[in-house]
Order: structure tokens, then sequence, then C-alpha cells
């Protein structure tokens, strides 16, 4: 019985392991190229043409993920940005949110004529979203 439990929480972890992104073509796409060559602009450079929307996300186990989780965000959205040609990315944010919680607990009791005892133990794991939203653009050389 406790074996299916962890084995429905562990199909349920994997599953929310699974982050999607996504982008929006709002410009014209270019030929790819590697994420290494995406610059990440906390500000719009003087010239660029906008070339998408992103949107990526990051889930973890345990708690917000912190730098992990943020620097797996900004690899997504370097990819997608690399993959439509875009060499920048005007980063919009960067959010968290519990998204759901796995629990579980246990208990037993005992007794006789004279006394009972009875003990419980239960925990539970948060599971976290980070999300980064930004702008794919080109910047031209120069």
């Amino acid at each position: 019985m406790m074996t299916g439990r962890l084995i429905l929480a562990l199909s349920v972890v994997m599953m929310a392991a699974c982050a999607p992104s996504s982008h929006i073509l709002v410009g014209t796409a270019r030929p790819a190229i590697s994420p290494d060559q995406v610059r990440i602009y906390s500000h719009a450079p003087p010239a660029f043409e906008e070339v998408a929307i992103l949107s990526a996300s990051s889930n973890s186990v345990f708690g917000p993920g912190g730098q992990r989780a943020m620097d797996k965000v900004i690899e997504r959205l370097k990819a997608q940005a690399a993959q439509l040609g875009a060499n920048g990315i005007i980063l919009e944010g960067l959010t968290d949110r519990e998204t759901g919680a796995i629990g579980t607990g246990v208990g037993s009791e005992s007794y006789s004529r004279d006394s009972s005892v009875g003990v419980g133990v239960a925990g539970s794991l948060g599971i976290f979203k980070k999300t980064g939203k930004g702008r794919a653009i080109y910047v031209p050389p120069g």
C-alpha cells in the first residue's frame, strides 16, 4: 500500500518537473544561433529589432529553487531566442509561486483495558514554479 503511494507521488513529481517554454513571434525570425551567443539585457539597447515574446518556467520540489531554478529559466529563454536567431533578450521579470503540494501521513494506536496510546506522523512537499518572461531581440552588430 505504501509503495503504491510512493510510486504515485513520484509520478506526480516527475510530471510536474516537465517545464514548458513558449514564444509568440512578433517580428522576423533569423537562422538559429548558439544559445551562448544570446545576451541578457535588463534595459533595451539603443538599437534593436523585436523578434518574439518569450516565456519559460522551471518547477522544483522542496522550495522556490533559488539560483539554480533561475539559471534554468534563463537557459530556456536563451535556447528559445537562439532558435529564432535572436541574439538578445530583454528580461521582463522572474516570478515564483507554489503550484501544488504532495503530502502523506501514517498513524498507529494501541490500547489496553487501562490505557491507550496514539501516534501520527505526516509530511508534505511543495511544488514551486519559477517563471521568466522576456522579449527576444536582434541587436545589429556595430
